[in-house]
């Protein structure tokens, strides 16, 4: 289902959009989506709209199964927003040490003394950074939106499964371009 409104107090969150990370993203190319997600900022920005930069600057304690990478091994721009998205002084800045940007940060608290209504996510990765925020924003009450042409993942497939599988239980989906129209009006 696209994106039936822009909410008032809508804001877009833009996840991990950082010098270490996009560079590894392989489902779409990192360049397209920076490119999409600066064109969201800036209608939100122009809106008077928040606009949420996330970026993670290390990992939740915990074994896994899988191998986790030792972040003091990260080159030391790892955790560096990309350039392009020009940071504005009103940007909400969130750093977070785990998959969601609400866990263990003052996300929630800043959106709600905004009186944000509506969340819209873009950035990676999809099945991780973006699906555990939206998740924490669903549970949380707020209306939760995905801009899909604007998320990228390490894995095309695992990136399909969170678009067409989960996304649209917890959210509306939609396009940058639909996106833009809907804030143009």
């Amino acid at each position: 289902m696209p994106i039936t409104q822009i909410d008032p107090v809508a804001a877009l969150i833009l996840i991990d959009l950082q010098k270490g990370i996009v560079s590894r993203a392989t489902a779409h190319p990192a360049s397209e989506i920076v490119t999409r997600s600066v064109q969201l900022a800036e209608a939100f920005r122009q809106r008077g709209l928040p606009v949420v930069l996330v970026n993670v600057a290390g990992m939740a304690p915990g074994r896994t199964a899988n191998p986790r990478p030792d972040p003091s091994t990260f080159p030391p721009d790892f955790a560096d927003l990309v350039p392009e998205l020009n940071p504005q002084p009103t940007d909400i800045r969130i750093t977070k040490h785990s998959y969601g940007a609400f866990l263990g940060t003052q996300l929630d608290a800043e959106l709600r003394k905004r009186n944000v209504t509506q969340v819209i996510f873009v950035g990676v990765a999809t099945s991780i950074g973006v699906e555990s925020s939206a998740r924490s924003a669903f549970d949380l009450g707020y209306n939760v939106a995905f801009v899909t042409d604007a998320m990228t993942d390490l894995n095309p497939d695992t990136h399909k499964n969170s678009v067409e599988r989960f996304f649209p239980r917890i959210g509306e989906l939609d396009t940058t371009e639909n996106t833009l129209r809907l804030l143009s009006t």
